[in-house]
């Protein structure tokens, strides 16, 4: 029964992220998306900035609010190179998810502003077909949260602006994978069951942010973004399990189990630059570092009739990420944007997951913003995002068996549609 248990434990202690392979998305339904995110701590140029940059707030000249909403269309394809117990690959376990946000600036006055975004930021899911080969690792796996993030920004003085928030964040976590029936004495050929994990968690954590701004047309922006730690407890749901599978968990006080899990958001601190060349030129760029090495080592318990309790540690690394932009005023009133992004891996080959497959990440953006008015300002982008092939070889059990592979496609698109609007 311990392969039993370690089966359960090793399913929830993938901890997805609704972003897919992305886990962290810069990706919030905002005109940044147009440059890959480079500048985002230093551009200051929406509401948005309440989130990117809370300092940046002082930037903005009146009260104006942001809306976005963002079309993702996942697209993931596995190419299984061996499998314990054989399958297809699959399928397009991806697919299309709608997002939006929201974002508003309230000018108290010119040194003094308060700002509030609310969206998601963190996650992503998968669902692949119900008889495929790494069916006993893993069918279906979503992490999504909602973040509110409240915010306020002072300017010292005419070249320094401080900001703060607090990040308000609900997380929902959904797990599925095929239990091997056959697999156990005295239930050869029976179809499989299912195990099941599905719960939600409220947590709290922080932003501060500096605006450093030399002289006009150049700015620096510094952020810090707390780490946050989340619980999950949820009973584990094995439906369709064999009679003998059934009278072991019976025996040994797994049946109706509990599991709990710990896992960490990674604290992430950004660097962005900001530099106006001319009337109709700008650049900008970012230097980034997350935490992921907290987020590899994730705290397990299984409640039964004794409870046992581990740390998993998924040997993760600390990423880095790097970014590259440009803004160009076509005409008096349409701005394009261009940029390009590149993130670490978090994790090696030899280490990854199927149901995290985390890699390095290429992202390449545009977009275009027109201003209608003094007031208002429209805006369309689009962002490729590569996530790498993220070859997994893990080694199972009986339960589970030793699998192979890679992703044949993984790759995110994003299309954004945009609306700022002055008070």
């Amino acid at each position: 029964m311990q392969c039993l248990a370690g089966v359960v434990l090793s399913l929830v202690a993938f901890a997805s992220i609704a972003q897919g392979g992305g886990l962290w998305l810069y990706e919030v339904a905002t005109p940044n998306l147009g440059t890959a995110g480079a500048g985002q701590a230093a551009l200051a140029a929406d509401a948005s900035t309440a989130l990117s940059n809370p300092a940046g707030m002082t930037h903005l000249d009146r009260s104006q609010m942001l809306i976005g909403f963002q079309a993702l269309y996942y697209d993931n394809k596995f190419d299984t190179e061996s499998a314990g117990f054989g399958g297809g690959n699959g399928g397009q376990a991806g697919g299309w998810i709608p997002s939006g946000s929201f974002s508003y600036v309230h000018d108290v006055s010119t040194d003094l502003k308060f700002g509030l975004f609310t969206g998601s930021y963190f996650g992503l899911g998968l669902e692949r077909d119900q008889n495929w080969s790494g069916r006993y690792y893993n069918t279906e796996a979503e992490f999504v949260t909602y973040l509110v993030n409240p915010s306020a920004a002072y300017r010292v003085n005419n070249w320094l602006s401080l900001g703060a928030g607090i990040d308000l964040i609900y997380a929902e976590l959904h797990q599925e994978a095929a239990v091997n029936n056959s697999a156990v004495p005295g239930q050869a050929g029976q179809a499989d069951g299912e195990l099941e994990i599905d719960n939600n968690d409220v947590a709290y954590g922080f932003n501060l942010g500096i605006m450093l701004e030399p002289q006009e047309g150049s700015r620096l922006g510094l952020t810090y973004r707390s780490e946050v730690d989340l619980e999950f407890e949820d009973t584990v749901n094995l439906t369709g399990i064999g009679n003998v599978l059934q009278g072991i968990l019976d025996n040994s006080g797994l049946a109706g189990s509990t599991v709990d899990m710990d896992m960490t958001m990674p604290r992430a601190v950004m660097l962005s630059g900001y530099q106006q060349i001319n009337k109709r030129l700008a650049l900008m760029g970012n230097i980034g570092w997350q935490d992921w090495s907290a987020f590899g080592s994730q705290d397990f318990t299984l409640n039964a009739t004794t409870s046992t309790s581990f740390t998993k540690d998924l040997d993760y690394d600390d990423t880095y990420h790097f970014a590259l932009g440009a803004q160009y005023l076509l005409f008096e009133d349409w701005l394009w944007s261009v940029g390009v992004a590149y993130d670490t891996s978090p994790v090696d080959d030899d280490d990854r997951t199927l149901d995290m497959p985390l890699d390095r990440q290429i992202r390449i953006g545009t977009g275009v913003q027109y201003t209608l008015n003094a007031d208002m300002t429209i805006g369309l982008a689009y962002e490729y995002l590569d996530l790498g092939d993220a070859k997994v070889d893990l080694q199972g059990g009986n339960l589970n068996g030793d699998f192979k592979g890679e992703n044949d496609t993984h790759v995110l698109h994003f299309i954004a549609v945009s609306l700022s609007y002055k008070f």
